[in-house]
């Protein structure tokens, strides 16, 4: 069973910054794609970016130049720095591990962006 604990949300104001981090309990050298996703209120559940193990990243176009995803194989853990955010960002940002045949995530972690 791969688990994926994620960390790093909270309350921000906008413009503020953010670091998540999705600790995973495998080798993520082996994942297919790491990725973060979120679903904000009463919305469907988005990519925000993912990393492949190719090295490929992809973002989507809402947080292209101000979020950032990364990893540390060492320490099989994934990051998304967020900076410039929006209250549009507001959501449950969740960690998914794509092994092409399984698809796991993670509890989730809550970002808000409000004065």
């Amino acid at each position: 069973q791969v688990q994926l604990v994620e960390s790093g949300g909270g309350l921000v104001q906008p413009g503020g910054s953010l670091r998540l981090s999705c600790a995973a309990s495998i080798s993520i050298v082996s994942v297919f794609a790491m990725g973060w996703y979120r679903q904000g209120p009463g919305e469907q559940r988005e990519l925000v970016a993912r990393i492949i193990s190719n090295g490929n990243i992809n973002y989507a176009d809402s947080v292209k130049g101000r979020f950032t995803i990364s990893r540390d194989v060492a320490k099989n853990t994934v990051y998304l720095q967020m900076n410039s955010l929006k209250p549009e960002d507001t959501a449950v940002y969740y960690c998914n591990a794509n092994m092409v045949r399984n698809n796991y995530w993670g509890q989730g972690t809550q970002v808000i962006v409000s004065s």
